[in-house]
C-alpha cells in the first residue's frame, strides 16, 4: 500500500479485504453476527462533537500550545467498572495533570485508557498453565482469565458495551458533580513520600499550585466552572475490528447538517443514510483509538480501518519500526496534513531511546506532518523480578522521558505527551518511586493480571519529575 492519498475507497467494513493480526476465531460465526448486529443498534457511547473537541485540542498540542496526559491500565476488567476504581482511576489523572498544568504553564488535554480497554495482544494464541497448554487470555471482551473459560465468547462483546457505557456515565456523573474542583480538601496527601528533602520539594509545588488558586479566587479570575469542570477523554487499543466496526457511525458532514436541521433537532446520524461522501465516520466507541505495535503493519487490517475514521488516532512506534516505514504510516493516516490528527506514542526503553528516536524526528521532521510526539515509558522497561513477577523500574520509566524531551530539543522538535500504564490503587507491581518500593515489596499487593502499572503514589511522583524538568528549561530560557 503507498503512503499517498490515492487509495481505494474506504468504508466501515473495507478492512475485511486486508490480512489481519491478532485476530480472535470464534466457535460460532452465526452468534458472533447476532452479536455485532445487536451492538450496531445500540446507542454509540461517545458523541461527534466530544471528538471533535477533542480533534480541535490535539492539533493544540502538536502547535505546541497543549500538553498530552494519557494513562489508565494496560487492559481493563469487568471488575474494574466499580465506584472506588472509576473514582481512584479520575483523581490520579486530575491530580496528574494539575501539576504538570503548574510545571509546563500550559493547558493539558486528558486521555484515560478507560471504558474500553479490555482487549489484550498476545504473542502467541496459546500458552501453558500447569504444564497444560491452553488458549491465551485475550482481555476480558474475549475470555476469562480463569483458566477453565478460554473459548472465545461472543457475548463477553455485549459485556463489554455494557462495561464501558457504565463506566463513561459514571466519570460523565462525577465530572458534573465537582469532582474535578480543585479546591477539595483531601487532594493532596503526600505522606507515601519516604525522602524527606524530596517531600519538601513536593509540598512546594503543592503550596504554590494552592496559593494561585487562592489568589485567582480573590481577584475574580476564575468562574465557578473554571476550576470545578474539565474535559476527560476515553481511549483504547482498537484490536477488534468486528466490535469497532459495529460502533462506527456515519455522520453528517457540517454542510449536510446545516441543510437538513430544524433549529431544535438534535446532531444524531441522519435517520435516513445519506451517500457515504456526505458523511464523516466516527468510531464512537471512544474519543481516542491506538493502533499497537503489533498490528501496526502498513498493507494490514487495522491500518485500512484507521485511516478512515475521523477520530484522532495514535500508532505506536517502537525499536522495530523503520523510520521510512513510520512516514508511509503518516502518509497513509494523515493525508490531508492536519496537525494532530496523529499521535506518535513511542515505547523504546531507556536503553534503545538514544538509538531509534532521533531518526524516528529526522525523518518525520522532513515531512510536513505534524503529529503528537507522546513518550511511552512503561512498555519498553518491563523486566523479571527475581520473585518471578513482571515489574518496571520507576528509574528507567523517568530516563526514558527525560531523555526523550532532551532529544526532541536536540533535534528542534518538541515531546508533547506522556502515555502511562497507571492506576489509582495502592498496588506494588512497579519498583523505585519515593516510596522506595524494592523487589522484596512487590508481592505485598501485587493486583495485575496483565502488565504492571505505576500506583498511585508512583504516578504523582512522575508527575513531578516532569513538572520539574519544565520548569528547569523554562528558568533556563529566561537566563538565555
Amino acid at each position: 500500500m503507498s503512503g499517498t492519498s490515492e487509495q481505494s475507497v474506504w468504508t466501515p467494513d473495507s478492512w475485511k479485504t486486508k490480512p489481519i493480526k491478532q485476530d480472535v476465531v470464534y466457535d460460532d460465526p452465526e452468534e458472533l453476527s447476532t452479536v455485532l448486529s445487536r451492538i450496531t443498534n445500540m446507542p454509540p457511547l461517545v458523541s461527534a462533537a466530544e471528538i471533535e473537541r477533542l480533534r480541535a485540542q490535539l492539533k493544540d498540542v502538536a502547535e505546541g500550545r497543549a500538553f498530552l496526559l494519557q494513562g489508565g491500565d494496560c487492559a481493563e476488567s469487568f471488575d474494574y467498572c466499580n465506584p472506588t476504581a472509576i473514582e481512584d482511576k479520575l483523581k490520579v489523572l486530575l491530580q496528574m495533570s494539575l501539576v504538570l498544568l503548574w510545571g509546563l504553564r500550559q493547558p493539558i488535554v486528558r486521555i484515560a485508557r478507560m471504558a474500553g480497554q479490555y482487549a489484550k495482544p498476545r504473542s502467541s494464541p496459546f500458552e501453558m498453565v500447569d504444564g497444560k497448554q491452553i488458549m491465551s487470555y485475550r482481555g476480558d471482551n474475549v475470555n476469562s482469565i480463569d483458566p477453565a473459560a478460554r473459548r472465545p465468547d461472543p457475548q463477553r462483546l455485549i459485556s463489554a458495551y455494557l462495561h464501558s457505557a457504565a463506566t463513561v456515565n459514571y466519570v460523565r456523573m462525577l465530572l458534573a458533580a465537582g469532582f474535578a474542583d480543585l479546591h477539595r480538601p483531601d487532594a493532596w496527601d503526600l505522606g507515601h513520600v519516604r525522602n524527606p528533602s524530596i517531600r519538601r520539594e513536593y509540598q512546594t509545588i503543592v503550596n504554590r499550585l494552592t496559593d494561585s488558586l487562592g489568589f485567582m479566587d480573590v481577584i475574580g479570575a476564575t468562574g465557578q466552572t473554571a476550576v470545578s469542570t474539565v474535559d476527560l477523554y476515553t481511549s483504547h487499543e482498537a484490536l477488534l475490528l468486528d466490535y469497532e466496526q459495529a460502533l462506527t457511525r456515519p455522520v453528517a458532514k457540517a454542510a449536510q447538517t446545516q441543510a437538513r436541521r430544524g433549529p431544535y433537532e438534535p446532531a444524531t446520524p441522519p435517520r435516513n443514510r445519506l451517500a457515504p461522501e456526505l458523511c464523516d465516520f466516527y468510531n464512537m466507541s471512544a474519543h481516542f483509538i491506538w493502533i499497537g505495535d503489533r498490528t501496526r503493519q502498513l498493507d494490514g487490517a487495522h491500518v485500512e480501518y484507521f485511516r478512515g475514521v475521523r477520530n484522532p488516532v495514535g500508532v505506536k512506534v517502537g525499536p522495530t519500526m523503520d523510520p521510512a516505514e513510520l512516514v508511509r504510516a503518516l502518509g497513509i493516516l494523515d493525508p490531508l496534513l492536519e496537525p494532530g490528527r496523529v499521535t506518535l506514542i513511542t515505547r523504546y526503553g531507556a536503553d534503545k531511546i538514544s538509538k531509534y528516536l532521533p531518526a524516528h524526528i529526522e525523518a518525520v521532521l522532513a515531512t510536513k506532518h505534524q503529529p503528537v510526539w507522546c513518550c511511552d515509558p512503561c512498555h519498553g522497561n518491563t523486566t523479571t523480578a527475581p520473585s518471578g513477577h513482571k515489574t518496571r523500574s520507576f528509574d528507567a520509566i523517568i530516563s526514558e522521558i527525560t531523555e526523550s524531551i532532551s532529544i526532541h530539543q536536540q533535534l528542534g522538535s518538541r515531546l508533547a505527551g506522556v502515555h502511562l500504564e497507571l492506576t489509582g490503587e495502592h498496588v506494588t507491581e512497579c519498583t523505585g518511586g519515593s516510596m522506595e518500593l524494592s523487589h522484596l515489596d512487590l508481592p505485598s499487593n501485587y493486583q495485575t493480571f496483565c502488565d504492571p502499572r505505576l500506583n498511585y503514589e508512583q504516578s504523582l511522583d512522575i508527575a513531578f519529575k516532569i513538572a520539574k524538568v519544565f520548569e528547569a528549561r523554562r528558568e533556563e530560557s529566561r537566563i538565555d
